[in-house]
Order: structure tokens, then C-alpha cells, then sequence
């Protein structure tokens, strides 16, 4: 039997909401052991001067606890 947890963060790009997942998952990786999903809770731009400057993601990542 496994047991999970689940962690949100925040991750952000100047560049597409794909490439901010992409770095969240990498530095979740980086820190979490066992990383097994992510789901996209939220997304959202930033807007600065009438164009898009930043986007952001709010993911729910899924580890698997060590025994």
C-alpha cells in the first residue's frame, strides 16, 4: 500500500503556460521524490502596458510518501 500527497505551486514563464508547467515540474522534480502526476488548477497572465508579460500556473503535484 502507497501512500500520497498532494503539494501546489506556483510556476511561471515569459514565454507560454506550457513552458511554465514544464518548469514547475522540473523544480518539483528537483525537490520532491517520487512525483508520480500534476493537474492545472488555475491559469493567468499578467498583463503589463496592454500585452501579455508573464503566464502563470497553479499546479497540484502528486508524490508518493517513503515508508
Amino acid at each position: 500500500m502507497s501512500v500520497a500527497r498532494v503539494t501546489e505551486i506556483i510556476a511561471s514563464s515569459n514565454k507560454s503556460f506550457e513552458d511554465a508547467i514544464e518548469k514547475g515540474i522540473a523544480r518539483a522534480v528537483s525537490t520532491l521524490k517520487n512525483v508520480e502526476a500534476a493537474w492545472v488548477k488555475e491559469q493567468k497572465v499578467i498583463v503589463k502596458n496592454g500585452k501579455i508579460a508573464e503566464y502563470r500556473v497553479d499546479l497540484k503535484v502528486t508524490f508518493i510518501l517513503n515508508d
